[in-house]
């Protein structure tokens, strides 16, 4: 199993939206950013993903699974652009807040402080172990 992060802007799909889509999940769509997309297109089915609200609130607030592996984007008219489709999969107890990432000298290296812009990134499994027990699992 790999492991993710995702950031979507709580005012354009939050945490609590996509927990309302249940089992069936959503299309993780609007990604135009070549990284992105090739992280995307690397995602396989049961890997996990942590879900970072960025903009507002800057914190990671759950752990969402892939549950469709990549396909073309519906909302990419040129066509070079792929989604994956995830659940919602578990809260974090405690919102794991940027501050705090920066401040774990063990994440200095974390994709989300080297590069902050980039809407999908890989976690390392250290990475992941770190942040589910700062967020209380």
């Amino acid at each position: 199993m790999a492991y993710w992060l995702v950031k979507s802007e709580p005012s354009v799909w939050s945490w609590d939206q996509q927990v309302a889509k249940g089992a069936k999940g959503e299309a993780w769509t609007g990604v135009r950013n070549h990284s992105a997309k090739l992280h995307m297109m690397a995602m396989k089915k049961g890997d996990r993903a942590f879900y970072y609200h960025s903009n507002e609130g800057k914190e990671i607030v759950g752990i969402a699974e892939i549950i469709r592996e990549a396909y073309p984007d519906p909302t990419d008219t040129s066509g070079k652009f792929v989604c994956v489709d995830i659940k919602a999969d578990k809260k974090l107890k405690t919102p794991v807040t940027l501050v705090a990432i920066k401040a774990e000298p063990r994440l200095a290296e974390m994709a989300l402080l080297k590069y902050s812009r980039l809407s999908v990134q890989p976690v390392t499994a250290e990475e992941w172990k770190l942040v589910c027990k700062m967020g209380g699992l």
